[in-house]
């Protein structure tokens, strides 16, 4: 396994995992979107809507008041040009009628010979009508787009299920980002299922991006919410997603993921295939749970010819455990130097999850700027000190009971 990467500016020698350069040499960026509030958007487009109007009154103000007359009416058909991306066809024909009347006008008021006032005022005419055209077709264009959104939002559902914020003997939150453009989902995935043996959860990255990660993380979640619920040991877990995949993954495709499991009270087990370490939240700070025998990402193990190995963690009463994506710690500011995760866990922590990752968010856009370009999934697990009482939620199966101990409810 290599080293922690060294980088001038590093913050996270720590955090360094195994196969991070095998997944940025597959990877093709694709810069995110930066969501701007509703209200700004309606703003925006009030304003931008109100600019052909502006323009065609100053062009007729320079037409009437420059002396040159008739050589600024020509610049009228910027007006409904513009408003054909801004407003509907009805709205660039009100403003091309504008730009026709006032040209018609201004001509008239110079005596402009008539011939050449019918060329111009043609000319205003056919880029007006072309203008109302390329609304129609931009309008059809944006109502599909807004069916295919809603389409991805109804898909995220299904495919990352929301997660309660009780699980067990957790408080829990998630917060996930796609990179992709207008997409609601990507290639990292996650999934938190109450069992017969406890709580099992699972965090992992796919190699690349697109439809076809979304594809190979839709086949892993859907996997690994069977294995955890009809395999009491977590090993058998991951062999049974490894199977899956096997049959199923290009030679290129592999999986980085940790699955963990709360068979009891106090103790957490975690399977690391090649993913970024879990952090600890204790006492003593924040600690990274580097695996003592890294195993190779899902999808590779006949290649490296290693099986996975178990890693036990002890939990107390008031502790955390945050998993992540490399789309967190990977994000980099306009210096390039990456996100410290962990030393802005510890300045964001608080007793309620949510807030602790709707703060670390906001700080991670803070870092890059406004804009992530990878697909970036965070989700926090706090024990609290007197275990939160089980309420229905939207979690794929009821808890069964535990022989060895009661498992609530969700």
């Amino acid at each position: 396994m290599r080293p922690a990467r060294t980088h001038p500016h590093d913050h996270r020698p720590q955090l360094a995992r195994p196969f991070s350069a095998l997944r940025r040499a597959a990877r093709h960026p694709v810069p995110a979107r930066g969501d701007a509030p509703s209200g700004g958007v309606g703003v925006r487009r009030h304003f931008a809507a109100g600019v052909p109007v502006l323009i065609i009154a100053a062009v007729a103000l320079l037409a009437l008041t420059g002396g040159t007359g008739m050589s600024w009416l020509p610049l009228l058909a910027v007006g409904p040009a513009l408003a054909a991306a801004t407003s509907g066809p009805w709205g660039v024909l009100r403003i091309g009628a504008l730009a026709v009347g006032l040209g018609a006008a201004i001509g008239v008021h110079a005596g402009t010979p008539d011939h050449e006032l019918a060329i111009v005022l043609s000319a205003l005419s056919a880029v007006t009508l072309a203008s109302t055209l390329a609304s129609a077709l931009r309008g059809r264009r944006e109502r599909v787009l807004a069916a295919v959104r809603s389409v991805a939002e109804a898909a995220q559902h299904a495919f990352l299920k929301p997660v309660p914020s009780t699980v067990g003997h957790f408080q829990a939150a998630v917060r996930y980002s796609a990179a992709a453009a207008e997409a609601r989902i990507g290639g990292d995935l996650y999934a938190l299922v109450p069992t017969p043996y406890g709580i099992r959860l699972i965090v992992g990255d796919v190699r690349g991006k697109g439809l076809p990660a979304v594809g190979i993380a839709a086949l892993v979640l859907g996997v690994f919410r069977e294995a955890a619920y009809d395999e009491p040991d977590l090993l058998d877990v991951v062999h049974r997603i490894e199977r899956s995949l096997a049959r199923n993954l290009g030679p290129d495709d592999f999986v980085t993921a940790v699955i963990a499991g709360y068979p009891d009270a106090d103790r957490m087990e975690l399977v690391n295939c090649g993913h970024a370490a879990p952090l600890l939240v204790q006492d003593a700070g924040v600690l990274p749970l580097e695996p003592a025998r890294p195993t190779p990402p899902l999808g590779l193990r006949a290649l490296a010819d290693e099986t996975p190995s178990l890693q036990e963690v002890a939990l107390a009463d008031g502790n955390q455990l945050l998993f992540y994506t490399d789309g967190v710690t990977e994000a980099r500011d306009h210096e390039r130097e990456f996100y410290p995760l962990r030393e802005r866990l510890a300045l964001h922590l608080s007793e309620d999850p949510t807030r602790t990752l709707a703060a670390l968010h906001e700080d991670l856009l803070t870092h890059v700027g406004g804009e992530l370009h990878d697909d970036a999934a965070l989700l926090l697990l706090r024990k609290p000190a007197v275990a939160p009482s089980s309420a229905p939620s939207d979690v794929d199966e009821p808890a069964v009971p535990c022989p060895s101990r009661p498992v609530a409810a969700e």
